[in-house]
């Protein structure tokens, strides 16, 4: 079955060129950052470096896939590699949530006792911050024809209001003694960070599970396949997605005594055209006759 690109190489190429060019920015800046946040002394900025890790590894993943989606599927990986972002999110959202507990279990003493912190570092590294971020989400804002471009817009638009904020911070620091300002930031961040996590968790793991798309309405679909001529009954339905956008699907249809072969391949297409809206990208019908015991 031949798949079909809606967009150009030329374009597909930059879009790839873009994410490699955010993933490389990204991972410099998340070293630079943790290097920073020690020598300023500041919780708050390697909270925010533990966020940074995380979108580098989410860039670094979607940089991967966008170059390895039009690989063809092959007799290891029959439907293709779109698996394996799902994959690569969990690990993501792993990383992300042991970061988080680790910066909040650390931050919890400094909210008791705060530390002093080197407040003039600490604007420094914020002006940065915004600035590379900023730049990351321009480069990225030209071209959005991926939803992995998308999402890591998105990612990069958090990290640049992270910095926002510890610029704020590190502003009043500088002009008054207030160094619980560092910790409370820390916290905000983290828990910010936790809070997306989860929820990523709870959007990606019904695909892991292979459970069916929430967005698709399985009883409309089977009753506007019995409406089709000649066909009895549809059932053992299953519907499952390889990555929350490459939808699949499996049923079986049961057509009347008399339905001939040449019937048979017009209802196969008319099934698919219903299906057509619900985004499923591939499907396996099987044909009975009403005198045949399904042994499913």
């Amino acid at each position: 079955m031949g798949h079909h690109h809606h967009h150009s190489h030329g374009q597909h190429h930059d879009s790839t060129k873009n994410i490699g060019w955010a993933f490389f920015l990204n991972l410099s800046f998340t070293i630079f950052e943790f290097i920073g946040g020690f020598y300023t002394n500041s919780i708050a900025i390697l909270s925010d470096a533990v966020h940074d890790l995380g979108d580098t590894l989410a860039i670094g993943a979607g940089y991967f896939f966008e170059r390895y989606s039009n690989k063809k599927e092959n007799t290891t990986y029959t439907y293709g590699y779109r698996r394996y972002s799902t994959l690569a999110a969990i690990i993501n959202i792993i990383v992300l949530t042991s970061g988080s507990i680790l910066i909040i279990v650390k931050t919890i003493p400094r909210l008791i006792e705060p530390e002093e912190v080197h407040s003039e570092g600490m604007l420094l590294m914020a002006f940065i911050g915004v600035a590379v971020n900023g730049m990351a989400v321009f480069k990225l804002f030209g071209n959005k024809n991926s939803a992995n471009q998308r999402v890591m817009m998105l990612h990069l638009m958090e990290d640049t209001l992270g910095w926002v904020a510890v610029l704020i911070g590190a502003l009043i620091m500088n002009f008054y003694d207030i160094p619980i300002i560092d910790p409370l930031l820390s916290l905000g961040i983290a828990s910010f960070i936790l809070y997306n996590a989860i929820k990523n968790l709870i959007g990606i793991l019904p695909i892991f599970l292979q459970a069916a798309p929430h967005n698709i309405n399985q009883e409309e679909i089977i009753d506007d396949l019995k409406k089709i001529n000649n066909v009895e009954d549809a059932h053992d339905l299953h519907l499952w997605s390889l990555d929350g956008e490459f939808n699949i699907m499996s049923l079986h249809l049961v057509v009347e005594n008399s339905t001939d072969m040449c019937r048979c391949a017009e209802i196969k297409k008319e099934v698919r055209e219903i299906i057509k809206k619900d985004k499923i990208k591939h499907i396996t019908i099987e044909i009975e006759r009403l005198e045949e015991d399904c042994v499913e």
